[in-house]
């Protein structure tokens, strides 16, 4: 399914409201002046307020991108697209749902 590059800077956030932040090796494709993001990135989620029922809180703490861009490269790895299939997961790999894409640049389109 074809859509927007998802890059570094981009606003997205976990199922509970947390900022997901993508950190990038790459800075040779820059898109909105921004490195484009692969799959091979890491997605960081900072201010989950999520607690299971229970003793222990279970916030979100990463996301895990499961379908990249299918024909578009960087580096050897696969870009990420705005509307890739994702999810969270909390310190103790315990799924929470998938993150939302609020903000991203909508000129450059992959497959």
């Amino acid at each position: 399914m074809p859509g927007p590059i998802f890059h570094v800077g981009a606003t997205a956030i976990c199922p509970h409201g947390g900022q997901v932040q993508t950190i990038s090796s790459n800075a040779r494709v820059l898109v909105n002046a921004m490195p484009a993001a692969t799959i091979a990135d890491t997605s960081l989620v900072a201010g989950c307020v999520f607690t299971a029922p229970g003793p222990k809180p279970q916030p979100c703490v990463r996301v895990q991108w499961l379908v990249p861009a299918a024909r578009v490269l960087v580096m050897g790895q696969p870009v990420l697209l705005q509307t890739s299939a994702n999810i969270c997961f909390s310190a103790d790999q315990i799924p929470a749902g998938p993150a939302s894409v609020l903000v991203n640049q909508p000129r450059v389109i992959a497959t």
